[in-house]
């Protein structure tokens, strides 16, 4: 058996940052193992823990490492930062492994069990992956932080999101490389943390290298960043810092339409929120002095939200004979930790739509919801407040859109140019005009709702194909309208491309058979001449803006394109 104290002196941690992806400002840092090559027969940090596996180690030599990252960790100078630490899922089998490890570490460098969270990883064999679900609920029982690493490539992922009450999820970098020019990728991210969010997950997107891989990434809703693009990970513990003014000015420069609907400051009531550490005495004077709300919002030292305590809960002791005098007791009341409640909390950014969409899945008999803005406590949005942003969210979405498609009509079509003019094209838009062919003899054959039923097709095709940050809206009639801001051109070629010939095929199928064999249908055409018309297709036109685009160009460019485009099989396209 090798000397493994030998073995884990050699070994170091560097730390990578986790960062807010609306502000820049570190979240965590990940402990990252170095120094595995420097030992002999170890080629890599698999075959580390695998020889302790095999020799029944894998217990013991964690809990060194993990004193060892957390003791590095300690001594870096920035207040509420969290550390993700890595745990191999196959100690749960060790016969020495037991709770309350973690807790002495902790406590020896005066931290809080808050201020770490453990990554379990979904990839790795049958082993491991039949442990992860039980790991994660033996440190959730223990009041620790989950996160589940590498999501999305192991054989479990949607049943694991659904039972395992992670705290966060880390989509794994197979997906974020190059994510802003694969809409398949775009399509499962954007998926994935929809419905993290709406479970009360947070998301980190990991292995971000490029801007535009951020810009996708922060588009599609990731709370948080990790990756090259911020800083690679760092042995030396000064260059971690507190807030990365390279994402700032990255986000700053990011002048992009934001496709949530924010929230208006005027529905979020900053009800009065106390610490943690304050006695139970002056809980029960907040509660005497505003008798508003018959619950309270947690705070700890940082304003990060804990949850709420309800007065019901506390009365018994307030109206006791002695409960006064008990609550100024210091040595009865030192903390609120146990009668803080879980509540629905989301984040801000996260928008209108998924906020009132939560709130509808999660509250039961809530009466309202909390907002936080980075984790920190900003307010709360009563019921009333809910109830009139979902009535004046439906009106704003009836006014803009098309009835038949509900896809956001000519007015947001005409702000989407403007601001497409109006703003500085650091970045090239590109437009995409579509209009079916030989729609109006298909109509007169085939009838109205047979019309409306391909108009649909065409709608949820373009949903379904152009990724979530396309504005994607419904002119009128057989015309449809497609924006794209941050692509190349050729990614968007080839979107439209795909459109085309799918729509062609799909389209064929609601013909009758004989329409279908023959390949066209007969009818009359303008003159009333009876001729032949080719099954249903799609034309489509593109025109690229840039910086030197000329907005009195526009409309007769658009023009020229869309008769041109009406002879081809492809989209044409021009830059204005």
């Amino acid at each position: 058996m090798p000397n493994w104290n030998e073995i884990i002196e050699k070994l170091d941690y560097a730390f990578q940052p986790i960062v807010y992806s609306h502000t820049g400002k570190i979240y965590a840092v990940e402990a990252l193992i170095r120094g595995v090559r420097d030992i002999d027969g170890l080629n890599c940090i698999d075959d580390l823990f695998n020889k302790a596996f095999n020799d029944d180690y894998l217990y013991e030599l964690d809990l060194k490492l993990r004193e060892k990252a957390i003791s590095k960790f300690s001594n870096i100078e920035i207040d509420n930062l969290k550390l993700f630490y890595n745990l191999d899922n196959r100690i749960i089998y060790n016969k020495k492994y037991s709770q309350g490890n973690t807790a002495k570490i902790l406590k020896k460098f005066n931290l809080h069990k808050n201020r770490i969270c453990f990554e379990l990883s979904e990839k790795g064999t049958s082993i491991e992956q039949n442990a992860l679900s039980t790991m994660i609920q033996k440190y959730k029982e223990s009041g620790y932080s989950i996160a589940i690493d590498d999501f999305g490539i192991g054989v479990s992922g949607l049943k694991l999101l659904y039972f395992s009450e992670a705290n966060v999820i880390k989509l794994d970098r197979f997906f974020i490389t190059n994510i802003d020019q694969d809409s398949k990728k775009k399509l499962f991210c954007s998926s994935i943390i929809e419905m993290a969010h709406i479970m009360g997950m947070q998301v980190i997107a990991e292995g971000i290298e490029t801007i535009k891989e951020f810009y996708t990434c922060k588009d599609i809703g990731a709370d948080f960043i990790q990756g090259y693009l911020i800083q690679h990970p760092t042995q030396n513990i000064n260059e971690i810092k507190n807030i990365y003014h390279n994402m700032v000015d990255i986000i700053n420069e990011d002048k992009r339409a934001n496709g949530n609907a924010s929230i208006d400051d005027e529905f979020i009531e900053p009800i009065t929120a106390l610490k943690v550490d304050t006695s139970l005495y002056n809980l029960f004077v907040h509660f005497k002095d505003d008798t508003r709300n018959n619950f309270v919002p947690i705070v700890d030292e940082y304003d990060n939200f804990l949850g709420i305590i309800y007065e019901s809960d506390i009365k018994k002791i307030s109206y006791s004979q002695y409960g006064l005098a008990l609550a100024q007791n210091k040595t009865y009341s030192s903390s609120l930790i146990k009668y803080i409640k879980p509540t629905l909390s989301v984040e801000v950014s996260w928008g209108i739509d998924k906020i009132l969409e939560m709130y509808n899945l999660k509250s039961k008999n809530a009466l309202g919801i909390f907002i936080t803005q980075s984790d920190k406590y900003k307010g709360f949005i009563n019921l009333n407040s809910l109830l009139t942003l979902s009535y004046k969210r439906n009106i704003e979405i009836a006014t803009n859109q098309n009835p038949l498609t509900k896809l956001p009509g000519n007015n947001q079509i005409e702000k989407f140019i403007e601001k497409t003019f109006k703003k500085s094209q650091k970045n090239i838009t590109h437009i995409i005009y579509f209009d079916f062919n030989d729609f109006k003899p298909f109509n007169d054959i085939y009838g109205f709702r047979q019309g409306d039923r391909a108009i649909l097709i065409f709608s949820e095709l373009l949903q379904k194909r152009y990724p979530r940050d396309a504005f994607i809206a419904h002119i009128g009639g057989d015309d449809f309208f497609v924006g794209l801001r941050n692509h190349e051109f050729n990614e968007v070629f080839n979107l439209s491309l795909e459109v085309q010939n799918e729509f062609k095929s799909t389209a064929e199928n609601i013909y009758s058979k004989k329409d279908k064999e023959n390949g066209f249908i007969t009818s009359k055409d303008r003159f009333n001449m009876q001729r032949k018309f080719n099954l249903l297709t799609v034309s489509s036109a593109i025109i690229e803006i840039n910086a030197k685009s000329d907005i009195s160009n526009f409309d007769n460019t658009l023009n020229l394109l869309k008769k041109a485009s009406k002879n081809s099989t492809k989209p044409i396209s021009r830059v204005l």
